[in-house]
């Protein structure tokens, strides 16, 4: 049976290697999810480097890390990850002292309004710096996610390292806060609950590839995991 971990892991290996083989330093392979109010915008890797991004309303300005003199060296950004995916996206650019960043606003069509406006996550954490301030390393995780500030939990999906299961046979899935680790109860996964412990018992009545996510009204939709149902 394949096993999600030891692909993904490899999938790591093989990037940071093929950087390496091929003289592109300055590329990494990263996990990139933008989540909406009502959809997921984009889950998938991305390769990024750093580069000037622009936007409609904020112009071209460099997005490398040295921006606000945030790292010595410039290098792939979270920005950089949402510009090289080709989505649709938008925000002012303030200029040194105050930021030296963008502020994304739109992405998608989904914009900033009535107190909900976008967030930056890495690796689940809450950044402390703009996104283009942040730089990333091979297979880290960068989220924007709509309405972060007013969300109680950003959730995080785990379950057993089987990509293969049986139809109709149970599969017990994890339901987490990213940031802190701890379960969250009453999370939807495939139109089950999650319990107090977080756990929610799921199964796939039909054949072929299955992807699920946990979603909470209080909360950032979780990230996907797909199974091969046989």
């Amino acid at each position: 049976m394949f096993k999600q971990i030891a692909v993904s892991l490899a999938l790591c290996a093989l990037a940071s290697f093929a950087t390496v083989a091929a003289g592109l330093s300055d590329k990494v392979l990263v996990n990139l999810r933008v989540e909406g109010t009502t959809k997921t915008h984009f889950e998938g890797f991305v390769w990024t480097s750093g580069h000037n991004v622009t936007t409609k309303i904020g112009g071209n300005h460099h997005c490398d890390g040295t921006n606000n003199d945030t790292f010595p060296h410039p290098g792939p950004t979270a920005t950089t990850a949402l510009a090289d995916s080709n989505l649709m996206f938008d925000g002012e650019f303030f200029p040194k002292p105050k930021f030296d960043d963008f502020l994304i606003s739109n992405i998608e069509g989904e914009s900033n309004k009535n107190n909900r406006s976008w967030g930056i996550l890495l690796n689940f954490q809450d950044l402390e710096v703009g996104g283009c301030q942040q730089q990333v390393r091979t297979c880290d995780k960068v989220l924007f996610a709509f309405d972060k500030f007013n969300k109680k939990h950003i959730l995080e999906l785990t379950g057993p390292a089987l990509w293969v299961v049986d139809a109709n046979k149970s599969l017990v899935l994890t339901v987490r806060d990213g940031r802190t680790g701890l379960p969250v109860q009453g999370a939807n996964v495939n139109g089950q609950l999650s319990d107090a412990d977080g756990k929610v018992s799921v199964t796939f009545a039909e054949k072929g590839v299955k992807g699920v996510k946990a979603e909470k009204d209080d909360s950032i939709r979780s990230n996907k995991l797909e199974f091969l149902v046989v």
